[in-house]
């Protein structure tokens, strides 16, 4: 679901809420091949460059933690590892507030396209994650295009009065 900021900004995301869960769809094209966005996806020392720490078992069933830089804290385990095409991991697994976040990629001509979705949050939550993960897909566009990303907090700002609109629209 496209929607504006401004004028010249689109949303990169989509909020939904169902069966009592939140959940946040992004998607957005990248000007490189997916093996590369593949490893910035998956490589610790490439994430840290755009979303935050991850250390620990990086393989299927293995169990990692992280820290993003929008303030997340906690454990992961990764639960699909199906390279270059999906990456599906479970955040906080095993308690009330467990969160899955999927990333699949595709080639888009000489682009790749990516759509991450995250869900299993409440739906007080919903635009905060919309807004979070465009902030952090903008900081994966940047950090892929050899810019450094934005204030985190400070794009969330601007983004979050969308987000909280698309989220009052749903049912």
């Amino acid at each position: 679901m496209t929607d504006h900021i401004h004028a010249s900004e689109p949303l990169l995301g989509s909020l939904r809420f169902a069966d009592g869960r939140g959940a946040v769809r992004m998607e957005d094209i990248y000007d490189t091949d997916i093996d590369d966005l593949w490893s910035a996806l998956v490589e610790p020392l490439r994430l840290a460059r755009w979303i935050g720490s991850v250390t620990g078992d990086l393989w299927v069933g293995g169990s990692f933690r992280s820290t993003f830089t929008s303030g997340w804290e906690g454990p992961g385990r990764v639960q699909v590892c199906d390279a270059p095409r999906r990456l599906r991991v479970t955040l906080n697994p095993d308690e009330t507030d467990e969160m899955s976040i999927e990333a699949l990629l595709s080639v888009d001509g000489d682009k790749t396209r990516l759509v991450v979705e995250d869900s299993g949050f409440s739906r007080d939550d919903l635009a905060g994650h919309g807004a979070g993960w465009q902030a952090h897909l903008e900081d994966l566009a940047a950090y892929l295009a050899g810019r450094e990303p934005a204030d985190w907090g400070t794009r969330w700002r601007q983004l979050s009065p969308s987000y909280d609109v698309l989220a009052d629209g749903l049912e």
